[in-house]
């Protein structure tokens, strides 16, 4: 089986079978079963198609041993956030009767992605997930990542003060001199500046009123 070669190194094939829209239950394990008798080794699906548990019965129906399947799973935009995603995480382990996945994806950009991918992270390097990723994210989603926008910063020569209280992602905050972004990468993240602050706007009246009634003991 021909495999590519994801950015860590793990070898995933390079044809698989897809379970979107496959709701018949004993449908979607029949069509993985047969596709594993075919000589497939890649096969996709996700919380959200309501069908890993059939694709757990196909796998272990086939009797194929596990580290010659690579199985791909995603996380549904309900159960984003770290906690839930630690649990979505579990379920979806459960569902599919394996004691690791070989790729685990955050289906879609919305809610708290960033939770997810530190809850991700972790299970990475637990070594319970053997690559992560992300699935329908267009480039401005991707491009929002930190230590991209901190890079881009500093390779505009503007000084930058990240907050964190987590050791991993003050890490993180940290190892942004290993990389650096190309031409075309720093003007299409220019274009990304809508030119209105993402915080406190000091031209709205409300927030001025506000600021100004904050008290602080020093």
């Amino acid at each position: 089986m021909q495999t590519v070669t994801l950015s860590n190194g793990v070898n995933m094939p390079i044809i698989g079978i897809g379970l979107w829209q496959v709701n018949d239950a004993q449908q979607a394990e029949d069509s993985v079963y047969e596709a594993l008798m075919a000589g497939y080794r890649l096969i996709d699906t996700a919380a959200g198609y309501l069908n890993e548990e059939a694709v757990g019965r196909a796998i272990k129906r086939s009797g194929i041993p596990r580290e010659e399947i690579f199985v791909t799973t995603k996380i549904w935009v309900q159960d984003a956030g770290y906690e839930s995603a630690k649990r979505a995480f579990e379920k979806s382990l459960k569902k599919l009767q394996l004691d690791y996945l070989d790729l685990y994806l955050i289906h879609q950009p919305f809610g708290d992605y960033y939770g997810t991918w530190r809850a991700m992270e972790e299970l990475y390097r637990e070594g319970l997930i053997r690559a992560i990723g992300v699935s329908n994210f267009l480039p401005d989603r991707l491009m929002d990542l930190a230590q991209v926008v901190l890079r881009w910063l500093v390779q505009r020569n503007i000084v930058v003060i990240p907050k964190s209280v987590r050791k991993e992602r003050i890490i993180e905050n940290f190892n942004i001199f290993d990389f650096e972004l190309d031409a075309d990468d720093m003007e299409r993240i220019k274009t990304l500046d809508t030119g209105n602050t993402l915080f406190l706007s000091y031209h709205d009246p409300e927030v001025a009123k506000m600021m100004g009634s904050w008290k602080v003991d020093l």
